[in-house]
Order: C-alpha cells, then sequence, then structure tokens
C-alpha cells in the first residue's frame, strides 16, 4: 500500500496543478483517454472461454452457448470433472467441443493464452477476480469477471491501466444492473419522470449463513472461502449488486463522481449464533472469530451533492433485498416490493393499475425487446441473460460496454475503503478518482437495447 504522508503531498500537487480528485501515483496525466467511449474491433464471432464452473460458471456457459454469434472454445476449473462435466454437456447439445484447461492451479492461464479465445469470463472466488483479468487483458483478451471484480485498491487501479495500456475491455458481471425494476427505473430517470436525483439506497442482503458452512459437495463454497474471507474482513465485501444500477441512475462516472464515504459496521452476531446452533458452542465454527460485523451501513457523498446508502448483511435470516431505492424531486421509486410515488400525490403510493400503467409506459427497450426471451433462459429472473446478450453484441459492434472499467474500479474499490472507514469508526475516507477527471465529459448511459 502507498504511504500516506507520500500519498497526500501526491495529491495537494495534482489539486494545486488544477487537476482534482485522487489519482494514483506514477499514473500519468493523459495516459488515459476516455475508457467509457472504448472501442474495440468488431468480433464477427465471440470466442469463449470460461474460467470456473463450479457455481455460477455452468450457467454462464450454457447461456453463452445459446447465443447468436458466440461460441464456448474453452472451459477451465481446478477441479477437472467440473470442467468435463461442461465439455460434456456442449457436446451432448450439438456444440463444438471446447478445449479443457483443468487440473492445477495454473491451468487458466492456458487458456488466457489461447489464440482461440477472444473473451475471458471468470467465475472464481473474489480473490482471484483481479489477478486474472489482469492476465487474459495482457494476453490480449476481453476480460469480465463476476463481483466484485477486486478487493483492494490498488487492484482497481491496476485493471484501469490495464485496460488502458492493452485496449482490452474489462467488465464487472454486474447482473442486477439488467434487471426488469432496475431497467425500469433507469427508464424513469432517462425520461425525467422522478425529476432531479438527489438520493439512492442499495443493499445486499440475503441469508447466507448454511452456504457459508456448508462443504461444497452440499451447495456451499468450494474450500468455505466466503466464509474465511468474513473471517478476516470488515466492511462490505460485497456492494455492488444494488449500488451499480443507483450509479447507473445517477450518471456516477458519466457527470458525477463519489467525493467521499463513511461505513459503520455493527457487531458479528449471526454467524457465531448460527454456529452454535448447529455444530455446538464449543465447535471450531463456533469458536472462530468473524471479522465482519452483521450489518454494515455505508453513506457516500457525491461531488454533486447527492447521497447514496449501502448496506450489507448475509449473517441473519431475512428476506433477500437489494432495496433499490432512486429518489428525486418529483417522485420515488422504491423496490422489495415495487413501489412508486409521484407528484402531485407524492404522499402515497400508487395503486396497482396505475404502477402497471407506469412500468407498460416506461419499460426499458431492451425489456422490451428482449424480456420474454430473457425469462425463458432463467437466471435471476433473466437478468443474466440480458447482460451476456448485450455484452456480446456490443463486441461483435466494436461498441463501447455498458459498464466500463471505471466502473468495474469504482464499485469495487468499496470493498476495501469501506473496511478501512469501518476500522477507524466510520471515518470519512475520499474516494479515488479512477476517470482521471473524464466523468465531467463523459456521457450518461443511454437507453439502449440490443441492436
Amino acid at each position: 500500500m502507498r504511504m500516506q504522508l507520500e500519498r497526500r503531498s501526491f495529491l495537494k500537487g495534482m489539486a494545486l496543478a488544477g487537476i482534482g480528485g485522487m489519482i494514483r501515483p506514477g499514473f500519468a496525466q493523459g495516459a488515459v483517454d476516455d475508457l467509457t467511449e472504448l472501442r474495440c474491433e468488431p468480433l464477427a464471432k465471440v470466442r469463449v472461454g470460461v474460467i470456473g464452473v463450479g457455481m455460477r460458471g455452468p450457467g454462464a456457459l450454457q447461456k453463452y452457448a445459446r447465443l447468436p454469434g458466440v461460441e464456448v472454445v474453452a472451459v477451465s476449473d481446478l477441479i477437472a470433472r467440473r470442467a468435463e462435466r461442461q465439455r460434456d454437456w456442449l457436446k451432448k447439445k450439438g456444440y463444438p467441443e471446447p478445449k479443457v484447461y483443468a487440473g492445477t492451479e495454473e491451468a487458466w492461464k492456458g487458456l488466457c493464452d489461447s489464440s482461440e479465445v477472444d473473451l475471458v469470463h471468470i467465475t472464481t472466488p473474489w480473490k482471484l477476480h483481479a489477478p486474472m483479468s489482469l492476465y487474459a487483458m495482457r494476453a490480449g483478451k476481453h476480460a469480465v469477471s463476476e463481483v466484485p471484480s477486486a478487493v483492494t485498491e490498488d487492484e482497481c487501479w491496476d485493471l484501469v491501466e490495464t485496460c488502458a495500456k492493452t485496449r482490452r475491455h474489462c467488465m464487472m458481471l454486474e447482473n442486477c444492473c439488467y434487471g426488469e425494476n432496475e431497467l425500469f427505473a433507469l427508464s424513469l430517470c432517462r425520461n425525467g419522470v422522478l425529476g432531479t436525483l438527489f438520493h439512492g439506497e442499495a443493499a445486499y442482503l440475503h441469508d447466507l449463513r448454511k452456504m457459508q458452512f456448508d462443504e461444497e459437495d452440499k451447495g456451499g463454497y468450494q474450500g468455505k472461502w466466503r466464509l474465511k474471507f468474513n473471517q478476516e474482513h470488515d466492511g462490505n465485501p460485497y456492494p455492488t449488486h444494488g449500488l451499480g444500477p443507483v450509479c447507473q441512475y445517477m450518471d456516477i462516472n458519466r457527470g458525477d463522481r463519489f467525493d467521499y464515504l463513511s461505513s459503520i459496521s455493527s457487531g458479528e452476531f449471526g454467524l457465531t449464533d448460527y454456529a452454535r446452533t448447529r455444530f455446538g458452542k464449543d465447535s471450531p465454527e463456533a469458536t472462530a472469530k468473524y471479522a465482519l460485523g452483521d450489518m454494515n451501513t455505508t453513506v457516500i457523498r457525491t461531488v454533486r451533492g447527492r447521497t447514496i446508502m449501502v448496506q450489507h448483511d448475509t449473517s441473519n435470516a431475512r428476506p433477500y433485498s437489494r432495496i433499490n431505492l432512486i429518489q428525486g424531486t418529483k417522485g420515488i421509486l422504491c423496490d422489495y416490493p415495487l413501489r412508486v410515488a409521484l407528484e402531485p400525490n407524492g404522499h402515497s403510493w400508487l395503486k396497482d393499475d396505475a404502477l402497471a400503467a407506469l412500468k407498460e409506459k416506461y419499460t426499458h427497450p431492451l425489456w422490451k425487446k428482449n424480456g420474454e426471451a430473457a425469462k425463458r433462459s432463467g437466471g435471476h429472473g433473466g437478468m443474466d441473460y440480458l447482460l451476456l446478450l448485450r455484452l456480446c453484441y456490443c463486441l461483435q459492434k466494436g461498441l463501447p460496454l455498458d459498464i466500463s472499467v471505471y466502473d468495474t474500479a469504482l464499485w469495487s474499490s468499496l470493498v476495501e475503503l469501506t473496511e478501512k472507514s469501518a476500522r477507524k469508526r466510520g471515518a470519512s475516507i475520499d474516494v479515488p478518482d479512477f476517470t482521471k477527471g473524464i466523468w465531467k465529459t463523459a456521457k450518461p448511459l443511454g437507453l439502449v437495447d440490443v441492436g
């Protein structure tokens, strides 16, 4: 990590030079153009290699195989039988047989080095996302990873810099940006229905206690890697599912940016209580120490004066929610369940028929055009399908991606920044400007469809 005194001195110099924002030392001014508009050569066929086919990987691989102009040409996993199972599924369904890279901790590098692969799709434990994405880009491949794409601020800077140097896309697979209600909310925002936006709320509230303690063969995480991460880290380790859509509503990195945040965690109770009940009070699981507070609440303020609240809790009994709230001067949308209130009757939620009519009028074009196919495909209500459909379309046409490397870095950076703040009693932490000032002129994300 960089020395704080050196960093303050550098930032002061940058501010005096009129650059503004937090910029990584050694990240030369002018080294990066607008990566929100990064365009690469069109791909007549998108040749995909998938790394990690344990939990999320198989669903992605099978969706890719069904997309037009896309072929899964390689699959990799530490455990050979998992990769072979997906190879056999492709063969059985009549698709070309992919090459398998499996059985060792570095087998995935062969997939990245292959001249047959254009796009590397990474579904591995969190700490591997950034190293694999960096290797893939340096091997000349576009890299996409599950969330978060990095777990340290330095890794986030590395992703931005490497994207700039290699001219390869680096995108976090934030599928929730493609959810039906999230796209509806984005449509309301783009059409000015909610007025001037000034506050959002986002979360990942999901009871994962059983999965964290279960062995892999019972539906848990391989080697219990998520539980181990929670033993070591506080803050919000998984901020992006709720945050990504709210950032798109507010044009973060495209007209506004995060300025600073403050993060506070509750004590840890849920994992210990669950472990005592399930394994016994004297069990290793119950006597272990877990650094992650049950509820982490982070408040972010933007340069333009908007606020965002982000919460995380995966340790307690509760219904699933991402909150998904966006407030403007003319109305509010709040999800789980979906509700909307608008002027002149902003004091009450729209009735069911009025909400249905509003949703029909402002259905996002991407969902209107592909929603039924998305629902049939499965995968979190269709959002997984829309994400990959849109990604591959942009690669085929040589278009910029909806989620830029700046978004990938910014949203992921909260993993470390929230922990820093939480460990300092909620101290205010400045948020880096990964765009290096480009946020001031970058164009907002439009209401895109596939074509």
